[in-house]
């Protein structure tokens, strides 16, 4: 369920988004200000900010400024009454996503936060690097160490964690790693996957037979941890 913070001063305004919001299936938390919408990102750990321009105590630049360094990958999506083309190239300039003038109908917000989060599932789907206990692992250099010592990994091998990493804590099944990985949806005999799994694992966990990170869900697939 994608969690969506709404930094909002009007209270109308945020009730009514979160009514909608809640009736499709997101989690939602409002914010009626600038300083409590920096401390509710800090904490909710949003998927998705809702941001108002004009707020009290710090305005809607200031906060998108501050959450772009704070919260680089944070898609933010900025509500203003203003109408004037300089507003909405400072907002996206600050790092907005994107820009909705008020008064706007809550069928657009949706498909423009569901464009959003689309887009950047898929830009956090492909991370360059990653670390995770005493491993550290830069896809784009095709190198990993452990406990700071380098290791060899197959071309298949960076890319099964990279998915893993991009479905963090998610049930991925055989067929969809063999989509994802090996580029093709099914093939007779899935103990392809099984078989990288276990070579995966002898490299990356501390014990192999008592996976941490790269957990078997039986009967479903596997879970990526870390």
């Amino acid at each position: 369920m994608p969690r969506i913070l709404i930094v909002e001063d009007e209270p109308d305004m945020a009730r009514g988004l979160q009514f909608n919001l809640e009736a499709r299936g997101y989690d939602v938390t409002i914010a009626a200000n600038g300083e409590i919408g920096l401390q509710a990102a800090a904490t909710v750990n949003p998927d998705l900010v809702l941001l108002d321009v004009m707020l009290p105590k710090r305005d809607g630049y200031d906060v998108c400024r501050t959450l772009r360094k704070s919260h680089p990958g944070l898609p933010i999506v900025m509500l203003t009454a203003k109408g004037q083309e300089d507003d909405v190239v400072l907002g996206l300039k600050l790092g907005a996503d994107d820009y909705v003038k008020k008064p706007f109908g809550v069928a657009e917000l949706i498909a423009r936060i569901e464009t959003v989060l689309r887009r950047s599932s898929a830009t956090n789907g492909r991370p360059d690097h990653v670390a995770f206990g005493a491993v550290a692992v830069d896809f784009l250099k095709h190198e990993a160490t452990r406990g700071g010592v380098p290791f060899e990994m197959s071309p298949k091998e960076f890319e099964l964690i990279r998915h893993f990493v991009g479905h963090r804590g998610e049930i991925v099944t055989r067929d969809a790693l063999l989509d994802a990985v090996w580029g093709y949806a099914s093939i007779p005999n899935t103990r392809t996957v099984d078989t990288h799994i276990v070579k995966l694992r002898q490299k990356i966990e501390a014990d192999s037979s008592e996976p941490r990170y790269i957990l078997t869900v039986h009967g479903l697939g596997y879970k990526f941890i870390g």
